[in-house]
């Protein structure tokens, strides 16, 4: 392992030198761990191609810039980039990304957190804990229906095929979803607003 990360930072010290082959040797050798994170995000092949394109094009940027001081950690740092990228994705698409229980990627990271004070901070996450306790309530087959639908950006043509329920049953259970969650934000007088 160590020895990688020195390769790396030789690669990486002989590109900005001038040597444009170190680059490539940098993207082959990490190419796959960085396409199956982005993709892991926006469950798109064409989106996640996109965005790997873009990553590299910030990183010989940056790199050009002499803005590169990770000591030898290049895949975090690329990997870093790649992350933003995917949240500038989401924001100019206004799609939420995939939710996971790691909380690494949650519903507000579309927004980048050095624009939120602390208070915002904490109500943003009281909003997510409590959309969240909203979704948990849902009848399983809504609350499936509903996180393929919002979290994984599924088509409902996709989530009758992983269902096995006709197109029209899953929009029902959407729309029945979406119901019951307003029903429970009225009851108990929620404001899912910062």
């Amino acid at each position: 392992m160590e020895k990688e990360l020195i390769q790396d930072a030789e690669l990486v010290s002989n590109y900005i030198n001038g040597n444009e082959y170190a680059l490539s040797i940098l993207i082959e050798r990490h190419k796959q761990k960085i396409y199956s994170f982005i993709y892991s995000k926006v469950y798109d092949r064409d989106i996640t191609e996109d965005v790997f394109q873009d990553t590299f094009i910030k990183v010989i940027k940056n790199l050009k810039r002499g803005k590169y001081n990770e000591e030898g950690k290049f895949l975090p740092w690329v990997m870093r980039i790649a992350h933003n990228l995917v949240i500038d994705h989401f924001r100019k698409n206004s799609r939420m990304p995939k939710f996971d229980n790691t909380g690494e990627f949650s519903i507000f990271s579309v927004l980048s957190d050095s624009t939120l004070n602390a208070e915002k901070v904490l109500i943003k996450d009281q909003v997510e804990s409590d959309v969240r306790r909203i979704i948990e309530e849902l009848p399983e087959d809504q609350k499936q229906v509903l996180l393929m639908r919002m979290y994984q950006d599924m088509s409902f043509k996709e989530i009758s095929e992983r269902t096995g329920v006709s197109i029209n049953t899953a929009l029902g259970r959407m729309r029945y979803a979406l119901i019951n969650m307003r029903k429970v934000i009225d009851q108990n007088n929620i404001i899912l607003t910062n």
